[in-house]
């Protein structure tokens, strides 16, 4: 394994997945993962298993005095635990086992993804109402109090569970940029909640990072992912699909500054919408890292040391992709990575 960097907390030309991966065996997820990563691997979510898996319920098992419940195939606040709540943290358990028998003596990075404040406030209903919980201020207060605390717990687990391991938090921030935009739809559909201050939704990301005492990543693969909240909230790296960044635009200039920051880059470089293997489709090697070196050319950075600072992932999750299709899409990644000085330093000729 190559040496972590000061600056960030993987090593140079590392690789790694998203979060999700297809199936309902752990113990085949975890064992792609650790296999096709080794610099980078990631503990792997299995939505395929049905509520509790997804990413709402993922992280509903481990808020803290926040008890939730589904309801026509929804998460819900409740007035006391739910049998969904326990069954979401039976997986979650199910797949911690299945990494510690694997991979508990590893050292060196390892990540873990949970659904971040924002998201989970705009996806979870209120008790007595069909609004999310992001329409009432103090309920999501608690919500991300509950959140930071029960992160707080999940990665001291995690850390148990892998002695050796430099856990990174990742935070799912899909529902982000809806929330600042004030397009998060009420019950009725007919109205939409206010759009959330800025420093509000800072402070939010603050909490729950912070409550971790691990480096943080927030990832939003949706557009106009809001480059300098995340980095005013303290994270370490963003993590955001590289195909939905307008050349040219706001966000790419806010992606600037974080970069020279010394903000780190999780790339969404590879669509596997197509997993038929051509050499000559962008998702071979050379295809992948063009499209990185193109957006530093974009804004002005140079290409030096970005094998350092970028890590290189899928587009989003792999939930919907075949197994085969999820190996080889970590594989390509893996590879693209590690040829990183090499493609950087053609580009740069």
């Amino acid at each position: 394994m190559s040496d972590v960097s000061p600056a960030f907390p993987w090593p140079a030309c590392s690789a790694t997945g998203v979060g999700s991966m297809p199936g309902t065996d752990p113990a085949e997820a975890v064992a792609v993962v650790l296999g096709e990563l080794p610099d980078l691997p990631y503990l792997p979510e299995l939505p395929g298993r049905g509520p509790g898996a997804d990413l709402t319920g993922r992280t509903a098992a481990m808020l803290v005095d926040f008890p939730v419940e589904t309801a026509a195939g929804r998460w819900k606040a409740s007035a006391r635990p739910s049998r969904d709540q326990r069954r979401a943290q039976d997986l979650l358990l199910s797949d911690l086992d299945a990494v510690q028998e694997a991979g508990g003596d590893r050292t060196g990075p390892f990540k873990v993804q949970v659904c971040g404040p924002w998201t989970l406030a705009a996806t979870i209903e209120l008790s007595r109402s069909q609004n999310p919980v992001l329409a009432d201020p103090g309920a999501v207060a608690d919500l991300i109090a509950s959140l930071a605390e029960g992160v707080a717990a999940h990665v001291a687990q995690v850390r148990g569970r892998i002695p050796g391991a430099d856990v990174l938090l990742q935070l799912d921030e899909p529902g982000l940029p809806a929330v600042l935009a004030g397009s998060v739809p009420t019950a009725s559909g007919l109205n939409r909640v206010g759009a959330i201050d800025t420093t509000v939704t800072r402070d939010g990301l603050h909490s729950v990072l912070g409550a971790a005492t691990s480096a943080g990543i927030v990832h939003c693969c949706a557009r106009d992912c809001p480059f300098q909240i995340i980095k005013d909230a303290g994270a370490r790296a963003v993590g955001f699909d590289l195909s939905l960044l307008r050349p040219g635009g706001p966000e790419q200039d806010e992606l600037a500054e974080a970069v020279e920051a010394g903000l780190g880059v999780l790339a969404g470089v590879l669509d596997i919408s197509s997993e038929r293997p051509d050499s000559s489709r962008p998702d071979q090697p050379k295809g992948i890292v063009a499209g990185v070196t193109e957006l530093w050319h974009r804004m002005g950075i140079p290409a030096a040391g970005l094998e350092r600072q970028v890590v290189l992932t899928p587009a989003c999750g792999l939930a919907g992709a075949s197994p085969a299709g999820a190996r080889a899409a970590l594989a390509r990644c893996r590879e693209a990575a590690r040829l990183l000085p090499e493609l950087i330093e053609e580009s740069s000729a």
